[in-house]
């Protein structure tokens, strides 16, 4: 049996251009190099797919919920379909609902697009395109809405997993968090959001837990250490031991500043947060904790040959960088980002501010005897998302009427890339690693020398026919018992049922961390709850 595993990494090589994908007005797309041209393939799908699939989530009261990170053919045909919706509502079609029941979204806004397509437009399924703890999570925040009676299907019966969120289930992060428990301080644990219910549970049985997300760490251990005491309170961050480090990197970031670049006492008070100083912030980096043995394997990929790359024949172009990616690539795009010139943080932070960067240069260049402006991104995260940034990019430039600025953004990948593949023959047992192509366009370019790889390939077990699949189930499980058992193998993970930790329920234990990330996005503050677990640990 084979099952895709981290991969190891060849010997570095000299990478001289990226492909890439040049996005201009009306509409215009010309990919450059195959992996580009396999994103580009499917940004228009077919009419006919887009309207059959339309009518069936329309007749079966279905929504679907889908991660920025799916399949480019599924997230075209997605985003076709959304924008189908609209335009029939906006035409005055009866039962066209106005809420789309269709989303794309990172994790958290997954579950909340789930709760709005059951309050508003009727929906009486929902089908979640992502990895397992997605699903799991969506599933989680409908029943705390009250919708705990609306099945969440996942694309396949088979376990889609997740690197990064497995390697918060292991005996090591248990043991780790044992040990940060077990600290003089009060203590935090700040999870991150891309975890199972059962990562979550547990930790909350060991440490006070609160959820973050790459959008509000930041935000969420600021307000953390101003509220309970920047020296009385040890944060401890896990799993992605990239995204803590680069947290680290950050604050230093602040620290070591210059006066040039001005992050005095009263700038770190206006631009990351009113209790906090230069003497505060060194506090809060010297009580952060970071698991050491945690990542992603899509953020893995960026290599020191990829970063030379970046650093030497792209210095013109702006340089966008999840909070999951390595160091090196993570501190071009923080450098950049001191000056306008890229951006560091969550996937809805890239695409912002590449939508910003797009809109100004067209609000300020749509005098079309000017010479044709190009904006080069480097995109310092999964591929996916370029289905998303080509819809915004062409929405700016037509609604700008803007026919001399274009948009090119590069994947940092190797055109060449493999894979390791661990195989296990089940007659033999015998345990062979292999090198094998990543399942995919010509080859799988999708997977960097470097180490990585630049399309999720957990993700890309979500695909178009395993939506119409579930579909045609959805649509016969009341005449065949077969298609309703079908069904119920698509369910979200489920392994904390019936069972409880410390004496309390788990699944309960386990959104009590989401529960709090809630109340801080919504106050701004930890809440009184959860600050009296923090005290309640040693330190007093």
């Amino acid at each position: 049996m084979s099952t895709l595993s981290v991969p190891f990494a060849p010997p570095a090589q000299q990478i001289s251009a990226f492909p890439s994908l040049l996005i201009g007005p009306s509409g215009h797309l010309t990919p450059q190099g195959s992996f580009a041209e396999a994103q580009a393939a499917f940004l228009e799908p077919p009419a006919q797919v887009v309207e059959k699939l339309l009518d069936q989530l329309l007749q079966l009261n279905v929504g679907i919920v889908a991660h920025y990170y799916m399949d480019v053919e599924l997230q075209g045909v997605l985003h076709a379909i959304k924008k189908r919706q609209t335009h029939m509502h906006k035409q005055g079609v009866p039962g066209i609902p106005e809420t789309p029941i269709v989303a794309i979204a990172d994790s958290l806004k997954m579950g909340d697009d789930a709760v709005l397509m059951c309050k508003q437009a009727n929906v009486s399924s929902i089908i979640c395109l992502g990895v397992d703890f997605m699903s799991e999570s969506v599933h989680a925040i409908l029943s705390r809405n009250g919708f705990q009676h609306v099945p969440v299907y996942r694309a396949t019966q088979k376990h889609i997993g997740c690197s990064l969120a497995e390697s918060a289930e292991t005996d090591n992060y248990k043991a780790w968090l044992t040990r940060c428990a077990s600290n003089d301080q009060k203590s935090l644990h700040v999870v991150y959001i891309n975890t199972s219910l059962e990562t979550k549970a547990v930790s909350s049985s060991i440490l006070p837990t609160i959820t973050c997300t790459s959008s509000n760490v930041l935000q969420t251990i600021l307000q953390a250490s101003a509220q309970i005491g920047p020296q009385n309170l040890q944060i401890c961050y896990g799993p992605d031991t990239y995204m803590g480090q680069n947290l680290i990197s950050l604050l230093d970031a602040v620290l070591t500043s210059n006066n040039g670049q001005g992050w005095d006492d009263s700038r770190i008070a206006s631009q990351l947060h009113p209790q906090h100083n230069r003497a505060t912030i060194q506090s809060l980096r010297d009580n952060i904790h970071v698991y050491p043995a945690g990542n992603c394997v899509v953020h893995h990929m960026f290599g020191q040959s990829v970063v030379d790359a970046v650093a030497n024949s792209y210095s013109d172009a702006y340089v966008t960088a999840h909070l999951e990616v390595p160091g090196e690539m993570f501190q071009i795009a923080l450098q950049k980002s001191l000056n306008d010139e890229g951006v560091v943080g969550s996937t809805s932070n890239i695409l912002n501010f590449i939508e910003r960067k797009v809109e100004e240069a067209a609000k300020n260049n749509n005098d079309q005897s000017l010479e044709k402006k190009r904006l080069k991104f480097i995109l310092g995260t999964e591929a996916g998302m370029v289905t998303s940034i080509v819809r915004s990019v062409q929405d700016i430039l037509d609604s700008n009427s803007c026919r001399n600025v274009e948009a090119e953004i590069i994947f940092p990948v190797s055109s060449d890339a493999v894979m390791g593949v661990d195989d296990t023959h089940s007659d033999t047992d015998e345990h062979i690693q292999m090198l094998e192509v990543v399942p995919g366009v010509s080859g799988g370019e999708g997977c960097s020398t470097a180490g990585g790889c630049a399309t999720c390939p957990f993700m890309k077990m979500n695909d178009l026919d395993a939506v119409q699949d579930i579909l045609e189930m959805i649509q016969t499980r009341g005449n065949k018992k077969s298609s309703e058992l079908t069904l119920s193998k698509h369910l979200p993970p489920n392994r904390l049922k019936g069972k409880t930790i410390g004496g309390r329920d788990a699944i309960e234990l386990g959104s009590e961390p989401i529960v709090f990330m809630r109340e801080f996005m919504k106050s701004k503050r930890l809440s009184d709850d959860l600050v009296r677990r923090i005290e309640g640990m040693r330190g007093d």
